[in-house]
């Protein structure tokens, strides 16, 4: 019974400090903002996590794992290679208030100088560029695709879908539409298929 309560109390700490870091950013958000925002004392966090630097990565953690839980149920229903490219390159993309986006642009900028946070953050960017590769060696392998590089296909990809999320959340000086556009034609070029094919 007492793992279960510390299990809980991880999940209720984690989900807070995503919910703070989302309004503050890491930067900004204080294991106290946390605390308080639990009605708990700052030790008490201390003695999950044991420093604000872990605190942080295993919140993005927290954030990208619903997002990984998805991209495995888009692969899992997928109809084929066709579709789960069509579907990863969806979920990928920021939808509705994107605030798993907002935590991964943040989380760029917090990897820039804490190793835990770069660390995280690689592992967790890394396992998309997987999916979506094997994805594309199956299109290739049915005959769907043709595809000389899916991995770097992959990277390109998902550089693209990085950068463009940027100027959507950000510099907010390009819509979701043109997004998904420009990623469904250059996934087309990519693919050697028509870029209808994935709309």
């Amino acid at each position: 019974m007492a793992r279960r309560k510390v299990e809980v109390r991880r999940e209720e700490i984690l989900a807070a400090t995503e919910a703070e870091v989302t309004r503050r950013g890491f930067a900004r958000t204080r294991v106290g903002d946390v605390a308080e925002a639990l009605g708990v004392s700052t030790a008490l966090i201390f003695y999950h996590f044991g420093t604000k630097e872990r605190l942080f990565a295993e919140a993005l953690e927290h954030a990208v794992e619903r997002d990984l839980a998805r991209l495995d149920d888009a692969a899992a229903r997928a109809s084929g290679p066709v579709d789960g490219v069509r579907r990863m390159l969806q979920l990928w993309s920021p939808q509705g208030d994107a605030n798993g986006w907002t935590v991964w642009v943040d989380a760029w900028s917090e990897s820039l100088r804490e190793p835990e946070m770069r660390a995280m953050s690689r592992r967790l960017d890394v396992r998309w560029k997987e999916a979506l590769a094997d994805q594309i060696v199956r299109g290739n392998e049915a005959g769907l695709f043709r595809c000389g590089d899916p991995e770097g296909a992959a990277w390109r990809l998902s550089a693209l879908l990085d950068g463009l999320a940027v100027q959507v959340m950000v510099h907010r000086n390009l819509t979701k539409k043109q997004l998904a556009a420009w990623v469904r034609g250059a996934a087309a070029h990519e693919l050697g298929v028509d870029a209808s094919l994935l709309a």
